[in-house]
């Protein structure tokens, strides 16, 4: 741990890793820095259950800080210094350690982030590799920020919007295994005892109690686990994630908001590199790659393919029919007003918004199909269960 003086007389705090204190004043002082304390971190005693996580959140407030100092005009391996002491995730720490470790070797900052690509992607690296080469880093990192902000709202509109439909599934499973499992067995020893013979609602009722209660729930679980796990599979061959993001993009409503989430993917990310300075050919190349969808990422490639042969954007992605025809003659547009960047951040912007709309309808339509599928199963049962009970009345009546 050290404490000191840079020559602006600002004061600065972090950690070094280092074999002795003479070697820390050392490194200090080849970053302008004059030492005020230099002392050995206490050792810390902690249980650790694996590493901690990397959250798209850690990697915005990186970058925002990162943006910060260098617009500050700090070096870059004092900025990598400073943040690998003081971010709280450990984990990324002791990448921003490695990184600024490559850099102080020699090696360019894209080319320290590449070497970690479970944490820097290749959008992010590509954008930061534009950066540098046109001086203009700080910058780039604020549009990196913003895009990761914008992005990250998009998923977590989508995942708060599942949460309550979700809870309403797992309460209708609950409550339905509980009435087949335990109720109507009870009900079901009654009626035995009492020797009448059960409507036909009823005894449908109980024969499926029967066939959950014994191996028969045990056979519905392991097809279910099964099934899970073979689809899984099956998405991991090439024709399997070809079928199932096709059937994906076809099913109403959740279709809809697939490609609304897949324009506001390409437009955002396509527009922030395209305004960073990465060439075209480049950039479809990292979009394809994050697309998300394999059909809408083959659509994206054949576009490459036919903007390298120097035909535009906008006709290849109309052909697609994956792109809505507004967009195409929107980007159509940017392309011939040579504003293309500032058309794809505007088309990204609407298509924002747009998502928020087929996130609501979703949400919308799955909740009362839920309430109605627990409404009326819970209440076949009840009913169901009731009717001999009514008859014996009545019989008992006579």
């Amino acid at each position: 741990m050290w404490e000191g003086k840079t020559r602006q007389g600002s004061v600065q705090k972090g950690e070094i890793s280092a074999n002795n204190k003479e070697e820390v004043i050392a490194l200090l002082r080849k970053q302008n820095i004059l030492p005020i304390n230099v002392a050995a971190k206490p050792r810390e005693l902690k249980l650790k259950f694996g590493s901690q996580k990397i959250t798209d959140k850690d990697i915005v407030i990186l970058t925002r800080q990162l943006a910060t100092m260098i617009d500050a005009g700090l070096p870059l391996v004092q900025c990598l210094d400073i943040l690998g002491g003081q971010t709280e995730n450990k984990t990324l720490a002791k990448v921003i350690t490695q990184v600024r470790t490559d850099v102080e070797g020699g090696a360019t900052f894209a080319d320290a982030l590449k070497k970690h690509p479970k944490t820097f992607d290749n959008l992010y690296v590509n954008m930061v590799a534009a950066g540098e080469a046109g001086g203009i880093l700080d910058t780039i990192l604020q549009r990196l920020a913003t895009y990761m902000e914008k992005f990250a709202k998009i998923k977590s509109q989508i995942k708060s919007a599942m949460i309550y439909p979700s809870i309403i599934l797992f309460v209708a499973v609950a409550v339905v295994a509980l009435l087949m499992v335990v109720v109507v067995p009870m009900l079901a020893g009654i009626f035995a005892e009492a020797g009448h013979a059960l409507p036909l609602p009823t005894r449908l009722v109980i024969g499926i109690s029967n066939f959950l209660k014994g191996w028969g729930g045990i056979i519905l679980l392991v097809c279910i686990i099964g099934l899970i796990a073979g689809l899984k599979q099956f998405r991991r061959t090439e024709n399997g994630l070809r079928v199932t993001d096709s059937i994906a993009l076809k099913i109403p409503v959740v279709g809809t908001l697939i490609t609304k989430v897949s324009v506001a993917k390409f437009t955002r990310t396509m527009g922030t590199l395209l305004t960073s300075g990465v060439p075209i050919l480049e950039g479809l190349m990292i979009v394809a790659r994050t697309a998300g969808n394999r059909i809408v990422e083959e659509a994206i490639m054949m576009t490459r393919q036919s903007v390298s042969e120097g035909k535009t954007l906008a006709d290849p992605l109309g052909k697609s029919k994956v792109f809505p025809p507004m967009v195409t003659q929107m980007i159509a547009v940017g392309e011939a007003t040579g504003a293309l960047d500032n058309m794809l951040n505007k088309i990204a912007d609407f298509y924002d918004d747009e998502v928020d709309t087929a996130v609501a309808a979703l949400t919308s339509m799955l909740e009362p199909m839920l309430m109605i599928f627990l409404g009326v199963t819970v209440g076949f049962v009840i009913v169901a269960m009731y009717m001999p009970i009514f008859q014996m009345g009545a019989m008992a009546s006579k």
